[in-house]
C-alpha cells in the first residue's frame, strides 16, 4: 500500500488574528493567517471567515440480529431548494459539549434521537465535512443496538427536534445509497463503510 506523506503540517501555518463576527445559534469568526507555499515561501496575510459550530459525533446504530440499520428522518433547513425535499434519512449525530467524551455523545444522541441503547461502539473515521469554510470535525462510529424506538417520533422540544425513527434492512439501506437517495455526508460515509466491512463485523458482533 502506498504511503503518501503530507508535505506540510501544523507548524507551517500562523494565525495572526481571530475575531468573532457573529454569535448566535452558531458562531462566525474571521481569521487572518499566513501559510507556507509549496515553493517554500510564505503567503501574505489572508483573511478567511470560518463557521464555528464545535465538533460532532455521529453513530450509525445497527441491529445485528435483524441486520437492520436505524436511520432517522428529520428536517434540515440547509437543504431547502426548489422541489427537493429538505427532510433527510440520516445517522444519529450531535455536538460534543465541553468535557464530554465521544462515547458519551454517541450514547446520549442515540437515545435522544432514536430511543436507541447500544452495548458496543466501533470508531469508523474522523473527518472534516467542509474544511474550506467550517472548523467542525465529525467522529463517526458504528453502534450495536440493543433496543430502538422504531416508528416513534423523538427529539428534544427545547431544540425544536421532530425526528422519525426508521429501521431499514442493511441491504435496502445500501440500495438507497447506491440509488442516490442518501444525500448527507456522514450517512453516505457510514453506509459505504458498512457495505465494505459489514459481513465481517456482523460475524464478530454476533458471537461477542
Amino acid at each position: 500500500m502506498s504511503d503518501v506523506a503530507l508535505v506540510y503540517g501544523a507548524r507551517d501555518v500562523e494565525v495572526t488574528r481571530r475575531e468573532t463576527l457573529f454569535q448566535g445559534y452558531f458562531r462566525m469568526d474571521a481569521m487572518t493567517l499566513k501559510h507556507r507555499r509549496f515553493d517554500g515561501s510564505w503567503t501574505e496575510g489572508i483573511r478567511r471567515e470560518m463557521f464555528e459550530r464545535g465538533d460532532a459525533v455521529a453513530v450509525l446504530p445497527w441491529d445485528v440480529e435483524r441486520d437492520h440499520v436505524i436511520l432517522i428522518e428529520q428536517f434540515r433547513p440547509g437543504a431547502i431548494r426548489e422541489d427537493e425535499s429538505p427532510w433527510m434519512l440520516e445517522a444519529v449525530a450531535g455536538i460534543v459539549e465541553p468535557g464530554e467524551s465521544d462515547d458519551a455523545v454517541a450514547h446520549r444522541e442515540a437515545l435522544e434521537e432514536a430511543g436507541c441503547t447500544m452495548d458496543a461502539l466501533l470508531p469508523v473515521v474522523s473527518y472534516y465535512p467542509s474544511p474550506g469554510a467550517c472548523s467542525e470535525q465529525i467522529r463517526l462510529f458504528l453502534g450495536r443496538v440493543t433496543s430502538a424506538a422504531v416508528g416513534e417520533v423523538r427529539g428534544l422540544d427545547t431544540e425544536h427536534e421532530d425526528i422519525l425513527v426508521h429501521s431499514i434492512p442493511r441491504a435496502e439501506a445500501i440500495s438507497l445509497l447506491d440509488a442516490g437517495k442518501i444525500n448527507n455526508g456522514l450517512t453516505i460515509i457510514a453506509l459505504h463503510w458498512l457495505a465494505r466491512h459489514g459481513e465481517g463485523l456482523r460475524a464478530e458482533w454476533l458471537v461477542t
